[in-house]
């Protein structure tokens, strides 16, 4: 059997280099389930990544199965740290080959609960992060507050991090803007006490205005702050998308009352 593993590899490598990415794949994974009968997981699993990394560029969802078969012998094996990071590789394809966010998302958030059990606690963060992007911009705003709160607060106590704290709540306010101006304002206030630092961060006092344009129904107002902001640090796509949302309800609000 072993010499047949030899060869399968041998062979997928020469179509590696042959650029036929399918057939490298099932020569990969042909030979990962040879080791497995031979009980060489460890074996298998380095072909299942093979063959997953060569199915990558033809065929995404056969590279989502043999990833996750690594991923199976590498939990059995209690080796979470590589099962984390390969369902982050199974997260990207997701992202950009399949265009499926709600899979993407769990596969994020496998990965960071493996993360948490190995006590990697920024990587696990990294991965939270990504989960937040998406559920906001599906509209599913109190798990993104939950997250970019509880990672603020995590940086706000780190002094590697502490600078970044303002970022994470000011995506927290812009989510609880989007669902209820009430909340937000509390929101605000909660962050400023917390970290006293927030209150004079730009980003902080650009909610503030957003605030009170909104309350004044005042479009123009919003679209200024927005600008002024804008003009010195750029705002991001998420941002963007998030502040438009919030403005297209000032809009909305105001032809209700015409």
């Amino acid at each position: 059997i072993l010499e047949a593993c030899d060869m399968y590899v041998r062979a997928a490598n020469m179509f590696k280099m042959a650029k036929n990415w399918s057939a490298a794949g099932n020569a990969f994974s042909q030979a990962a389930h040879l080791h497995l009968q031979m009980d060489n997981k460890l074996d298998g699993a380095i072909n299942f990544l093979d063959a997953g990394n060569a199915f990558k560029k033809a065929d995404p969802q056969e590279a989502i199965n043999c990833l996750n078969q690594a991923i199976e012998i590498y939990t059995d094996m209690g080796r979470f740290t590589i099962a984390a990071k390969h369902h982050i590789s199974i997260a990207e394809i997701y992202e950009s080959e399949l265009l499926d966010v709600d899979k993407a998302i769990c596969h994020y958030e496998q990965a960071a609960d493996y993360y948490k059990g190995e006590e990697s606690k920024s990587a696990a963060n990294k991965c939270l992060l990504k989960v937040a992007t998406y559920t906001a911009q599906l509209e599913q705003y109190q798990k993104a507050i939950d997250i970019y709160e509880q990672i603020g607060m995590y940086a706000m106590d780190s002094v590697l991090l502490k600078y970044g704290a303002k970022d994470h709540f000011f995506k927290a306010a812009l989510c609880h803007f989007c669902v209820d101006m009430l909340n937000a304002r509390l929101s605000v206030q909660r962050y400023e006490d917390m970290f006293p630092a927030f209150s004079d961060a730009r980003e902080c006092k650009l909610v503030k205005k957003l605030l009170d344009a909104y309350e004044e129904q005042d479009v123009d107002a919003f679209t200024d702050a927005v600008k002024d902001f804008d003009s010195i640090s750029r705002l991001d796509q998420w941002n963007t998308t998030m502040l438009l949302r919030i403005k297209k309800q000032i809009q909305d609000d105001e032809s209700d009352l015409r």
